[in-house]
């Protein structure tokens, strides 16, 4: 249930990164800037939630890494696939 709570954390912090990239445009869009620092920024909370499940949860590396793999790459994907599809 944690893993699909921070996934879905990370689905909101997309779009707040998307407003912010389109509401502070000025001419051209910002938008795939924003999604690159989405990306960026997705990266270090997702370790950050790796490093809270070794240090607090009592796992190990080795079972955190498929989870930070997991909470990291499906955010970060459709960041990607958007960040594509606007052709950059």
């Amino acid at each position: 249930m944690h893993v699909l709570l921070v996934i879905v954390g990370g689905f909101l912090l997309l779009g707040v990164f998307a407003l912010f990239g389109r509401l502070w445009s000025t001419g051209s869009s910002q938008l795939p800037t924003a999604l690159l620092a989405f990306i960026g920024t997705w990266l270090l909370v997702s370790v950050a939630n790796l490093w809270v499940g070794v240090s607090r949860a009592g796992y190990t590396v080795r079972e955190e890494l498929p989870i930070l793999l997991l909470v990291f790459a499906v955010p970060a994907l459709v960041a990607g696939v958007i960040f594509w599809r606007l052709g950059r």
